[in-house]
C-alpha cells in the first residue's frame, strides 16, 4: 500500500507592504553632505581671498585716508625720504583737517624729471615721470607745485596760475609773479625741517632740509574746468597764507 504525503507545499509568503522607496533627497540633504566633506576648503578659500584683497586694497591706498591736500615737486633729484617726511609734517601743521576726516594729511608726490640728459635709463625714467605728472595735472591731484625750474614746468606744462588764481595767457611763460622762492618766504623759510640721512652711490650723507630746499621755488596751479582739487577754498587760503609775508607776493 503506497504512502502519500499529505503535506502540501505551502506558497511563498508575500508580504502585506510593497517595499519601501527611499524618499528624494532634498536640497538641505545635498548640501548638508556636501558641506561635510569641502567646508575647509571652502573656509580655507574664504580666508585666501580676504588676505588677497586686503593687500590689493592696500597697494592701491583703497583703506587708506585721503590726503586733505597734495603737493607734486618736479625736480631734476630726488628728495630724500626724511626731507618729505618733514615736509608733509610741516604742511600739515600749517594747514588743518581739511576734509574733516580726523586727521591732518599732506601728500608729497614725487616727479624726477631731467630735461637735458643722454642716458637712456634716466631718460626713461624722466618721460614715465612727465606721464605721472601729467596724470596728476588731469586728475587734479596737486594743488602745490614744488620746482628747482619753473620756467621749465610752465613752458612744458603751463601750470602755474597768474597771482589771482586765473588761468595765465597761452604765451605767458613767465614765472616771476606766478611763483616764491623758498628762501624769499619767511613761512617756508621758517619751518622746523630738521636734517636729513640719504645713501648716495653707496656712501651715507647728512645735510639740513632747510639748505636742501633752500633753491626751490613754491607755486599753486590754476583749473581750466569745473575739475578742482578737493578743498579748493582752503588751499587757496593756505596759499594766500604762504605768500603773506613774501616781499615779492602781489
Amino acid at each position: 500500500m503506497k504512502l502519500y504525503d499529505t503535506t502540501q507545499e505551502q506558497p511563498e509568503q508575500i508580504p502585506d507592504t510593497a517595499p519601501q522607496i527611499p524618499e528624494p533627497k532634498t536640497f538641505f540633504y545635498r548640501f548638508k553632505n556636501w558641506w561635510y566633506y569641502h567646508k575647509w576648503h571652502v573656509i580655507c578659500g574664504i580666508i585666501l581671498a580676504w588676505i588677497l584683497i586686503d593687500v590689493v586694497g592696500g597697494a592701491l591706498g583703497l583703506w587708506a585716508k585721503k590726503p586733505d591736500f597734495q603737493i607734486a615737486y618736479v625736480g631734476s633729484a630726488i628728495l630724500p625720504d626724511d626731507t618729505v617726511s618733514s615736509l608733509e609734517q610741516a604742511f600739515a601743521e600749517l594747514a588743518g583737517d581739511f576734509n574733516q576726516d580726523g586727521e591732518v594729511i599732506v601728500q608729497v608726490n614725487q616727479y624726477i624729471i631731467s630735461s637735458d640728459t643722454s642716458d637712456y635709463e634716466t631718460a626713461s625714467y624722466s618721460y614715465s615721470s612727465e606721464v605721472l605728472l601729467m596724470g596728476d595735472i588731469s586728475s587734479c591731484d596737486s594743488y602745490f607745485f614744488l620746482t628747482d625750474d619753473p620756467g621749465y614746468l610752465q613752458r612744458g606744462f603751463q601750470i602755474l596760475a597768474d597771482p589771482d588764481g586765473s588761468c595765465p595767457d597761452e604765451t605767458d611763460d613767465s614765472v616771476d609773479d606766478k611763483v616764491v622762492c623758498w628762501t624769499d618766504c619767511s613761512v617756508l623759510a621758517g619751518m622746523d625741517l630738521g636734517s636729513y640721512t640719504a645713501v648716495i652711490s653707496g656712501s651715507e650723507v647728512t645735510g639740513d632740509n632747510q639748505e636742501l630746499l633752500s633753491g626751490l621755488y613754491l607755486g599753486r596751479r590754476y583749473f581750466y574746468s569745473d575739475k578742482t582739487v578737493d578743498s579748493l577754498s582752503q588751499c587757496d587760503t593756505l596759499w594766500n597764507t604762504i605768500i603773506s609775508t613774501n616781499p615779492h607776493a602781489e
